[in-house]
């Protein structure tokens, strides 16, 4: 419950409450805490056992840590019923990064051949990549609208 506290905050914490609340309140105040927290334990199980007798026996292993997303995915990629663990171990995401980067570094190549032969080489770009910062030109684009004209609709766009 509080693995993220150190000894020097606990001793801090001692100081502070002994400063604020005094050494002769402090056992009482520490008692009642204490009463309230088992309170509010008592509680929680009681609930707990309350939901396991109303889900029935079909949800007697049931544990509430499970509703934990994190935990729910853990203990469902452990488990291993489809299989996951050989697609994880079979997947190298370096391998496949690698062969898209190829890929893309021959399609600039080719492209940069193909615009070299056509315009004498002042089309290409350089290294073998692609420009992804320049946008193709679209026939037919016309001048911008006038002022009065509603801009045009795009169905796909809606």
């Amino acid at each position: 419950m509080f693995n993220d506290i150190g000894p020097l905050e606990v001793v801090t914490l001692v100081v502070l409450a002994v400063l604020v609340f005094g050494p002769d309140k402090l056992p009482k105040l520490i008692q009642d805490v204490s009463r309230t927290i088992r309170k509010i334990r008592e509680f929680s199980d009681s609930a707990k056992e309350d939901i396991r007798s109303e889900l029935g026996p079909e949800f007697k292993d049931f544990e509430f840590e499970d509703l934990n997303p994190k935990t729910f995915i853990r203990k469902q990629l452990d488990s291993d019923e489809l299989g996951l663990k050989e697609i994880r171990n079979g997947f190298d995401l370096k391998k496949e990064m690698a062969e898209v980067t190829d890929a893309v570094h021959t399609v600039g190549e080719l492209e940069e051949s193909g615009s070299a032969g056509a315009a004498g080489g002042s089309g290409g770009t350089s290294g073998g990549r692609v420009d992804m910062q320049k946008r193709p030109e679209t026939p037919g684009k016309t001048e911008k609208p006038d002022a009065g004209d509603p801009p045009p609709f795009d169905t796909d766009a809606t």
